[in-house]
């Protein structure tokens, strides 16, 4: 009946639905430092098996297809796109970039994230009033490690290294003082990190534990001084799969009204 073709649009309709709101954030984050697209991974239904294949019929004959009615679509999950973005010179010494696979560490709330640890690709840091590193966003993060930058620290002297040590000048000073060690994290599944806002991930079982270690090695990246890493959005594709999506909800649509008319047709047979 038209019933299961209504039950299996309106499916379509309400995963076309959470394709659009993701396709949305990308969009709406196309200018967020660090930021990582997502995309939608779609999977079907149950099926309605009304003939099974391979069925012997009385003469032995074997049926060579079976008969399945399926019963509409639905999200399997959405999945990160961790590929890496553009690098865009800022020219700030307390700006930093992960070139290749890696997280930045910050310090959030245990109800936040596991081991009150958040990771980040968003370099963007500042100093805080006791001098220690945290991104300058509206939480203002620590940096874990914490690195200290003092006081007397000549304004523009803070140096970081592509392994991640920071130092800085003093006045009177001939050699460079060290504040301390960036660290980098990576994970076995990067893909499986929670997305818990503010540009940041949370590790999960999914993700497997933070692997914490000194830039460059292991295969983790490297750190660039005066850049940050652009969001991996790519406008024109994002566009085109909104494109995609809108055309998929008009046939969607489509589909239950000629359920519908095909219900409706059935209710004023008249014997």
């Amino acid at each position: 009946m038209a019933i299961n073709a209504l039950q299996s649009a309106a499916s379509g309709l309400t995963a076309l639905n959470t394709a659009l709101d993701v396709t949305a954030n990308n969009l709406a984050n196309v200018n967020t430092q660090g930021f990582k697209a997502s995309r939608v991974n779609f999977q079907d239904l149950f099926y309605q098996e009304k003939a099974q294949p391979g069925a012997v019929n009385s003469n032995d004959d074997q049926r060579p297809t079976g008969l399945y009615v399926g019963l509409g679509v639905k999200v399997s999950g959405t999945q990160i796109d961790f590929t890496q973005g553009a690098a865009q010179s800022t020219g700030r010494p307390l700006d930093a970039m992960i070139e290749g696979a890696g997280f930045f560490q910050v310090t959030v709330e245990d109800s936040k994230a596991s081991e009150g640890r958040g990771y980040t690709r968003a370099g963007n840091f500042a100093l805080n009033a006791d001098g220690e590193m945290v991104l300058a966003n509206d939480q203002g993060r620590r940096l874990e490690p914490v690195i200290t930058i003092p006081p007397n620290a000549i304004q523009g002297s803070i140096s970081i290294s592509s392994d991640g040590r920071v130092t800085y000048m003093t006045p009177g000073a001939t050699e460079p003082s060290e504040a301390g060690q960036l660290q980098v994290a990576t994970f076995v599944n990067p893909a499986g990190l929670r997305q818990i806002g503010e540009n940041l991930y949370g590790a999960t079982v999914a993700s497997g534990p933070a692997n914490v270690g000194v830039p460059a090695e292991e295969d983790r990246g490297t750190i660039v001084q005066g850049s940050l890493e652009s969001s991996n959005v790519d406008p024109t594709r994002e566009l085109i799969e909104l494109i995609r999506v809108q055309r998929a909800f008009e046939m969607n649509s489509q589909s239950i009204k000629a359920a519908d008319d095909t219900l409706r047709t059935v209710s004023q047979l008249r014997r």
